[in-house]
């Protein structure tokens, strides 16, 4: 009998102020699913019958808090964790070997990354790694050999799931800057349309990704959309996580640091003319 399998995927803000996404995946030995999917760390951890939290606020990520309640949730021992997050073995100041690579790689495409730095996100970074090593969850940056966690980037993940010539235009805060020439209701229609197709792809690889985003309305608040979106930054963290876990994924980085990418014959290492450095993790 197939041991079970469970990732937890997190959207993690850069700051305790901004909201996180979270999604539990597992597989029981009928393929993965999705699990459980939240707009914070406050609703992950809420009690059942616990009032709803109607803004989704930040708040200080409790690993141990998390590992627990994901674990019991998903019947089984978490075995990765994948964090949207900058996440480095040494304090991160600036510019690291693995955003350089992912933005030489995906930078042409519109998915360079943003540039870390002492203060954003600075000590949340820290502490979230250091919480999850003190609880043998250490950051792996070249393979995985037993409970970890990853540092993955949503939107190159993207253009693999979708096999995109672009990064998708998925994100609310910049409808006007994608369709600057729509009027508001059609720009919306338009957004959704492209989380409608992203959620199609997603599940394909993790089912009940369909019924867990079900769309907002089309007169949703500008929060709604964004804690909309924060789940499905998260299920798409989970995603890379259980390519990663599956051996299926390429961390690029060096000793300090990586990213891990879903590996698709177009992220085919051999076929990128990488660097040695490129090549560290990929499977």
């Amino acid at each position: 009998m197939m041991k079970p399998k469970a990732v937890l995927g997190i959207d993690a803000a850069w700051t305790l102020t901004n909201p996180t996404g979270l999604a539990l995946v597992t597989d029981r030995g009928e393929g993965w699913e999705l699990a459980d999917i939240a707009g914070s760390y406050n609703d992950f951890l809420a009690i059942p019958g616990d009032p709803p939290i109607l803004r989704h606020q930040g708040s200080v990520p409790d690993p141990a808090a998390l590992i627990s309640t994901a674990s019991t949730k998903a019947g089984s021992k978490i075995d990765l964790v994948a964090i949207d997050m900058p996440l480095s073995l040494e304090t991160i100041t600036g510019r690291r070997v693995s955003d350089n690579l992912i933005s030489s790689l995906y930078g042409a495409r519109g998915a360079g990354t943003h540039t870390p730095s002492a203060l954003r996100p600075g000590k949340v970074s820290d502490d979230l790694r250091t919480g999850f090593n003190q609880i043998g969850y250490p950051l792996a940056v070249s393979e995985i050999s037993g409970p970890s966690i990853i540092e993955v980037y949503p939107h190159p993940a993207l253009i693999e799931l979708a096999n995109a010539a672009r990064r998708l235009p998925y994100k609310h805060s910049k409808i006007r800057k994608y369709w600057p020439h729509e009027v508001p209701g059609a720009r919306r229609r338009q957004l959704f349309d492209v989380w409608q197709q992203i959620i199609e792809l997603l599940e394909a690889k993790l089912r009940g990704v369909v019924t867990a985003l079900a769309l907002p309305s089309s007169d949703s608040r500008g929060y709604e959309l964004k804690a909309f979106e924060d789940k499905l930054d998260a299920v798409v963290c989970a995603w890379v996580g259980v390519c990663a876990l599956d051996s299926a994924a390429v961390a690029y980085g060096d000793e300090k640091s990586a990213i891990w990418v879903p590996k698709t014959s177009a992220t085919d290492p051999s076929q990128l003319g990488c660097s040695k450095l490129c090549l560290i993790g990929a499977k």
